[in-house]
């Protein structure tokens, strides 16, 4: 299992826009990319600009193919001024 987290830091003012883009990109992953096992949107109470993505892949292969999609790219275009930073961190599985 090929494993990505990722952490944003959103420009306050855009926190409310960024959420439910973040969150339709998540669903629509987890529905209709075959490779995708599990895509979590977490946030920290106390510090709602941080946004936390824990997200499953079958393999490598099937992260690429995420990042190849039509809807991940036009998130990703469509939150780009949102974030304020943004840190991608891939990982093994080491245990099922």
């Amino acid at each position: 299992m090929y494993v990505i987290t990722v952490e944003f830091t959103i420009h306050p003012e855009h926190l409310a826009a960024f959420m439910p883009l973040m969150l339709e990109n998540a669903r629509i992953s987890r529905e209709t990319e075959p490779g995708c096992r599990r895509f979590d949107v977490c946030r920290d109470p106390a510090h709602p600009q941080h946004v936390f993505l824990y997200e499953h892949y079958d393999d490598r292969a099937a992260f690429d193919a995420h990042l190849a999609a039509a809807h991940f790219k036009a998130f990703d275009a469509a939150v780009k001024a949102m974030v304020a930073s943004k840190a991608v961190h891939a990982y093994e599985l080491a245990s099922a």
